[in-house]
Order: structure tokens, then C-alpha cells, then sequence
């Protein structure tokens, strides 16, 4: 009989301490994917969306790089789940070793 994939996923520990942030981030980008847009040109509707998506990159960045609060298995996890984008932080790891 094949193994039955589950869609639960174990989260490492850590994980309550960034979780409250990561879920007002969530809220704050729905908030803004949801805003209407009129009288705005396309790529300004788009901004505050950018903005929230830095920022919460940017969270995961300084707790994993700087502050060191978070493990490296903790810091995989948000990037493989998608709540850091890894090419941002790739770029922002390369100006801070200049």
C-alpha cells in the first residue's frame, strides 16, 4: 500500500517566537493585495505589496544574520515555505560582506 502523503506540516522549534510577526505580515499583505487601486497607475498599487514582502524577508534576515535569535534549520524552514524571499536576502548578504 503507497505511504499517504499528509499536508501537516512540523514546524521547528523556534517557530512560536516569529510566528505573531509573520502572521500580521501575512494579514498586513492581504490588507494591501485587496486595496483597491483606482486612480493609481500599476506599479503603484504594487508597492505597498513590495514593501511588505522586504520587510518580512528583512525580519527573517536580521533575526537568522544579525541578532542570531533564530536556528539555521528554523531560517530553511521560512525560506523553503516561502515566508523570505531567498534571492533577497542572497543580495542583502552580499553588500553586508563588502
Amino acid at each position: 500500500m503507497p505511504k499517504i502523503k499528509t499536508s501537516r506540516v512540523k514546524y521547528p522549534e523556534g517557530w512560536e517566537l516569529i510566528e505573531p510577526t509573520l502572521r500580521d505580515l501575512e494579514a498586513k499583505m492581504r490588507e494591501a493585495e485587496n486595496d483597491p487601486h483606482d486612480g493609481k497607475r500599476k506599479c503603484e498599487a504594487l508597492w505597498p505589496i513590495f514593501r511588505i514582502s522586504h520587510q518580512k524577508s528583512r525580519y527573517i534576515y536580521d533575526l537568522y544574520y544579525r541578532s542570531k535569535e533564530i536556528s539555521k534549520e528554523l531560517y530553511e524552514f521560512c525560506l523553503d515555505q516561502g515566508y523570505a524571499d531567498r534571492n533577497l536576502i542572497a543580495k542583502w548578504k552580499k553588500v553586508a560582506r563588502l
